[in-house]
């Protein structure tokens, strides 16, 4: 019989693995850095918090829609060493959630804590956001091996509640516009082939 490209398992090397891990954390880290430069700066138009809180936190969401991905990827393909790059991705998207929530309390409120509270409790939108963050450091915290090996059949269901985050973060998108759904209807749309994927063999 002959054999096709995908007939054995492809493995990565540590080297390629790290190396692909390097440029996540290249382009991530760089876009945040170049991103905050740029507003400091006011080279992001006539509104940059506006565009520093679009900015950090559309990418958190497309960070996260990514992490998802490589969860499939490495389910679906003979490569299961992608999941090897799941976690690096995952603690970025905690990053850029965090970047989004500091901006809005830096120099939307200016660091009124009193005042963040309220507006928490009081605008929904502000609230699903708030607790997709929460759902996120959980996660980022007990992402290191030695935690998930401490917490055992704890660790998976605990780390399930990325959904929760994911669909919370795009509602706290979709109700931030103010203007219907325009293009959180797509977000919608790739979250749920990739909830509904996870129930696909």
């Amino acid at each position: 019989m002959k054999k096709t490209l995908f007939s054995r398992p492809v493995r990565l090397t540590s080297f390629q693995v790290n190396s692909i891990k390097f440029v996540i954390h290249g382009l991530a880290s760089g876009y945040l850095a170049l991103l905050f430069y740029a507003g400091i700066n006011d080279q992001l138009g006539a509104d940059p918090v506006k565009a520093l809180l679009h900015s950090s936190g559309i990418m958190a969401v497309n960070l996260l829609l990514f992490t998802l991905a490589l969860s499939q990827m490495a389910r679906r393909l003979p490569c299961a060493d992608i999941i090897k790059l799941r976690r690096m991705a995952g603690v970025y998207v905690f990053v850029y959630a965090l970047a989004h929530f500091l901006t809005w309390l830096a120099f939307e409120l200016q660091f009124a804590w009193q005042m963040a509270g309220a507006e928490i409790v009081e605008r929904p939108y502000i609230l699903v956001g708030f607790a997709a963050l929460l759902i996120l450091l959980a996660l980022t915290v007990t992402s290191p091996l030695f935690i998930r090996k401490k917490m055992r059949r704890r660790w998976q269901p605990l780390h399930n509640t990325v959904w929760v985050a994911l669909f919370l973060a795009i509602l706290h998108y979709t109700w931030s516009l103010k203007t219907g759904w325009q293009e959180p209807v797509f977000y919608w749309l790739v979250a749920g082939i990739w909830f509904s994927l996870r129930y696909v063999r």
